[in-house]
């Protein structure tokens, strides 16, 4: 595409709004620079992926990457010899490393999101470099004691200098022949040694050095001839862990330059992902929808919306939200010819039809019906606005005369021209004729034409020309305002008097200026009006005939549904009897077996009438079994079932999820148990009913829920199995917030539960160790657990 259609389209305008969505200055910047894909896979393949995206902003929320950071500046002085990075800019590459892991654990969803998983893929997470910048830089971009032994040791060192000073200091303030010496007792630093203040009037009872002064003279700043070796063992110290800090920093530097080819991948990866993420909260904004592509060279885009028109620039919706239209070229057709009134939407019209095809070339949904179809062009031309300059000694209509021939240049087959008002701002007879001709041009060239036109000239073209249309932007006659609508078939008056009324001319000028049009151009005005008003009752009267369809299928579908409540309704009375009915078999024959034992008790020695009784029970105990269970109707023996559906087992009175199909029958699980059943011993429900799956399987969790998740879990009280189950659920639970350690509190009791705690802890495969805390925050009674880290 050429800058002038970009510049023309305001596609500079998409790119800010898309990019004020993004959460990274490296998603940002690839917002900003768009540009239309060269190949039709790479459309629908990215297409595809905001897709995908758009189904995990809403099972799992939008994807974490705030953390990455541009990392380019960093890794480019990397290259100069000698330097090494600051503590702040180790940490700016540690929260790259960091939000790349997350967009892996945010993208590990194969079924929702095959192709952005298959991407990720390519995210690399250096684990070494990125514990050793976590051991050595703390969240405020400081040096860690943990960074170096070396720093550690120079640190305790420090500390301890520093404690005896105090403690010298502090015994000079007690010293009651110093007393009135000290301006206040308070300790404080100058040229990095620690100093007392004195009063100047006492300057010699302090012996020492005065390193600063008071403003107004009256203090001295001293630092005691006491803490004067102390004072030079701590600037000795200090230097060298200003060393040791340094030779930290350079061996870090080095780390991540052998690690730079990763991290600009990794950077490029999620500035990619950023830019999806930013294109599907658009889409969601603006409900856009990618439409079906198309080999063929055709326009078919049903209730299309101009983004600009939906959202401001702050990414935030408009008030007044636009009026959908449908723009529509077929495969027969090769031009459509817009007319109608000024401000009825012809010049909108025009840009939504070149913006939205180009924003789909880019890879970007639009704001559309799901079922719009359209080709991707090869190339878009427009002529839209004035193109006036006075420095190029240009007309307005010498501005469109160039601009056209620069598109006639270079249009072909596969291309897309945008014209606007064709024709205009030249004498209309020469105008109409070489607007015929430029149309003339394009169609031989192939190209697919939309043009907009006030002159009956070019109005009439398409009615001596297959393969051309007419459409008319409506304007309602009752409130003298257009309705934005295009309506096909039919040219559009211009309305040039009406919108004059409505703007408050003088009705006395309208009408000298009505007598100037000839008879034949007052019919033909009113054959047109009388064209759109019935184009307009055939539209409202087809939409009219959809809504009663619409409300049909809702009645049906209503129907439908009813009756399947209705049959669930009975089968589960049915079952509820045959429970009832077993529970008084059973009943029947225990009372029976008791009284067979008390008549045995009785009568002596009678095992064999006894035992003939019994067989006598059992029989009759099967046949009331046999008349009161509901035999599964025909239609519910499942013949075919799939994993995941859930089938009723009618003896147990139980609903069991089918695992697999075996030869012989299904496997189900029920209540975490399997069995194995012939076909003829389960029913099927109709329709089929398969088990809930929660969203967003794979169970990554908004960070959002990190503030309500405490990393602390009491079980005391518990009974083993439960407190298990909470354990189970509880480490899952601090996996999901991304928690190294958390607590366990089992209490001491007979110690089962602790026993029982450890040893379940100990197969599971996530816990890296655990351990008895310290006393002070129970000791035995609790214990800690160390998770494995991402």
């Amino acid at each position: 595409m050429d800058d002038a259609t970009l510049r023309i389209l305001e596609f500079d305008k998409i790119r800010s709004l898309i990019a004020g969505f993004t959460q990274t200055l490296p998603g940002s910047a690839l917002a900003r620079g768009l540009t239309p894909l060269a190949r039709a896979e790479e459309v629908a393949e990215q297409l595809a992926q905001v897709e995908e995206m758009q189904t995990l902003h809403a099972q799992r929320g939008r994807p974490s990457l705030g953390g990455t950071r541009d990392l380019g500046p960093h890794l480019q002085r990397l290259g100069l010899e000698g330097v090494f990075l600051a503590a702040q800019d180790l940490l700016d590459v540690l929260s790259s490393i960091d939000a790349a892991a997350e967009c892996r654990r945010y993208l590990t969803a194969p079924e929702a999101a095959p192709r952005l998983f298959e991407k990720s893929r390519g995210l690399e997470v250096p684990e070494t470099l990125r514990r050793l910048l976590r051991e050595s830089i703390g969240p405020r971009g400081e040096i860690l004691d943990g960074a170096s032994f070396p720093l550690a040791d120079v640190r305790r060192s420090l500390r301890a200098t520093r404690e005896r000073i105090r403690r010298t200091l502090e015994a000079l303030f007690s010293d009651e022949r110093l007393a009135s010496a000290f301006q206040e007792r308070l300790i404080t630093e100058r040229n990095g040694r620690y100093v007392v203040p004195v009063r100047a009037d006492h300057r010699g009872q302090v012996k020492g050095f005065v390193h600063d002064e008071s403003a107004s003279g009256q203090t001295l700043y001293v630092e005691p001839a006491q803490t004067l070796a102390d004072n030079n063992a701590l600037q000795a110290l200090l230097r060298e862990e200003k060393r040791e800090e340094e030779r930290i920093l350079r061996r870090l530097s080095a780390q991540v330059h052998a690690a730079e080819a990763v991290l600009r991948a990794n950077q490029a990866l999620l500035a990619a992902f950023d830019l999806c993420a930013a294109a599907a909260r658009f889409a969601l904004a603006t409900a856009a929808v990618a439409p079906r592509l198309e080999a063929r060279a055709l326009i078919a885009l049903r209730e299309a919306r101009h983004p600009l028109l939906l959202l401001g620039a702050d990414g935030l919706a408009r008030e007044i939200q636009a009026v959908p239209v449908d723009l529509l070229l077929g495969e027969g057709g090769d031009t459509l010819i817009i007319s109608g009134p000024n401000t009825g939407g012809k010049t909108v019209a025009l840009k939504t039809l070149g913006l939205l095809t180009l924003m789909v070339r880019c890879g970007l949904p639009i704001p559309c019906h799901p079922d719009s179809r359209l080709h991707l062009f090869g190339k878009i031309f427009a002529d839209i606005g004035d193109e006036q300059s006075i420095e190029a000694s240009l007309s307005t209509f010498s501005g469109h005369l160039l601009r056209i021939r620069a598109v006639l240049e270079q249009a072909d087959n596969d291309s897309l021209v945008l014209l606007d008002e064709l024709g205009t701002g030249t004498d209309p007879a020469e105008g109409g004729a070489l607007a015929m001709a430029v149309l003339d041009t394009l169609r031989e060239r192939g190209a697919k034409t939309v043009v907009t036109t006030h002159l009956n000239l070019v109005k009439g073209y398409a009615l001596l020309n297959p393969g051309v249309e007419n459409a008319a932007v409506s304007f309602d006659h009752e409130t003298l305002r257009p309705t934005y609508r295009l309506h096909y078939g039919a040219p559009g008056a211009s309305n040039a008097f009406t919108i004059a009324r409505t703007l408050g001319f003088d009705p006395e000028v309208l009408g000298r200026a009505a007598s100037y049009l000839s008879a034949e151009e007052r019919e033909g005005a009113a054959v047109l009006d009388e064209l759109n008003r019935r184009s307009r009752s055939l539209e409202e009267d087809l939409a009219e005939a959809q809504r009663l369809r619409g409300e049909a299928q809702a009645d049906r579908d209503k129907r439908r549904r009813l009756l399947e409540e209705i049959e669930t309704r009975k089968q589960a009375i049915l079952d509820k009897a045959a429970r009832r009915g077993d529970e008084a078999v059973r009943q029947a024959e225990a009372r029976v077996k008791r009284l067979l034992k008390d008549a045995q008790a009785l009568s002596g020695d009678s095992t064999a009438e006894a035992a003939r009784l019994t067989r006598e029970v059992r029989q009759v105990r099967e046949d009331l079994g046999a008349a009161a269970r509901p035999h599964p109707r025909p239609e519910r023996v499942p013949r075919q079932v799939r994993a995941g559906e859930l089938l009723r087992i009618p003896a147990l009175g139980a609903e069991a999820e089918v695992v697999r199909v075996v030869a012989e029958g299904v496997e189900l699980s029920l209540h975490g148990k399997k069995l194995r059943l012939p076909l003829a011993e389960v029913e099927q429900f109709q329709p089929p009913r398969f088990a809930k799956r929660r969203s967003g399987v794979g169970g990554v969790r908004s960070r959002v829920e990190r503030s309500s998740f405490e990393p602390r879990l009491k079980l005391v009280g518990e009974r083993v199995e439960e407190a298990l189950a909470l354990l189970e659920r509880f480490l899952d639970d601090a996996l999901l917030q991304g928690l190294r350690e958390v607590e366990v509190v089992h209490g001491a009791g007979s110690g089962a539960l602790r026993r029982s705690v450890r040893e379940f802890l100990a197969a599971q495969a996530e816990v890296e160790s655990f351990h008895a805390a310290e006393l002070a925050r129970g000791g035995d009674n609790v214990t800690i657990v160390r998770l494995r880290g991402a």
